[in-house]
């Protein structure tokens, strides 16, 4: 397979780059980080190349611009948002490696749905790649949910391996398309299981069911995936821990 990573911007390889450096010990905490003309010079970009990496950096927490100063190292670890935003993808790419996916179709299609396009953010008639799946966890005899998956034009080619069925689709795109999946945005309520899935997944129509829309942004806030996913209620629950930071109210 032919990878091309064009569609991932210089300045974000950099700004990992910078990152990877920082954690490893390069650049301790407190230290300063080269210039930007001297980052100019090491990696043969652009001012306003490098000027957008370091801006990524100082966005996720890790160093901080100060005049006369420098750029100082100040955590070797992302704060806030972003830092739980990455431990979420973390759990999905858990709940996945201890399921199998079953891929029902895979189809690209344009959109006609208002509804869909809305939780997109897409416009009707723009064709997304559209896979329906069922997911099964080991030693149940039924599906856990059925998913409408939808990956984003840009990314409509992408290859699902058969030995690949207990990876994310996100993941697939970030190491088919060198894309970065950023935030994963959730919405959950209370719903009647249509009878069409009822059918697929051997459950009762209008019983009790989750429904869920995931979507996946990337760096710049574009949606890469958006997902829709529907449990019986039987079958699925979800958790979460919430604690209260040491200097909150």
């Amino acid at each position: 397979m032919v990878t091309v990573l064009g569609q991932q911007p210089r300045y974000m390889q950099l700004a990992q780059t910078l990152v990877n450096e920082i954690q490893s010990g390069r650049y301790p905490v407190g230290s300063t980080i080269p210039t930007e003309f001297e980052l100019c010079e090491q990696f043969g970009a652009s001012r306003s190349t490098v000027r957008e990496a370091v801006k990524q950096l100082v966005q996720l927490g890790m160093v901080v611009r100060q005049p006369g100063v420098g750029t100082t190292v100040k955590a070797l670890r992302t704060e806030g948002a972003y830092r739980q935003v990455m431990q979420q993808l973390s759990d999905l790419q858990r709940y996945t490696a201890d399921t199998v996916l079953e891929i029902l179709s895979k189809e690209t299609e344009p959109l006609d749905d208002p509804a869909v396009c809305d939780l997109l953010r897409a416009n009707p008639g723009e064709t997304w790649l559209h896979v329906k799946s069922l997911r099964r966890s080991p030693g149940s005899p039924d599906p856990i949910c059925h998913t409408d998956a939808y990956i984003h034009p840009a990314f409509r080619s992408l290859v699902i391996d058969e030995g690949e069925l207990h990876t994310p689709l996100f993941t697939m795109i970030e190491r088919q398309f060198g894309e970065q999946i950023a935030e994963v945005q959730q919405e959950i309520r209370a719903i009647a299981l249509p009878a069409d899935i009822a059918r697929l997944i051997n459950a009762k129509a209008r019983s009790p069911a989750l429904w869920m829309c995931r979507r996946y942004l990337n760096r710049r806030g574009d949606v890469v995936e958006g997902a829709i996913i529907i449990h019986p209620a039987d079958r699925y629950s979800y958790s979460e821990t919430f604690q209260r930071g040491w200097n909150s109210a």
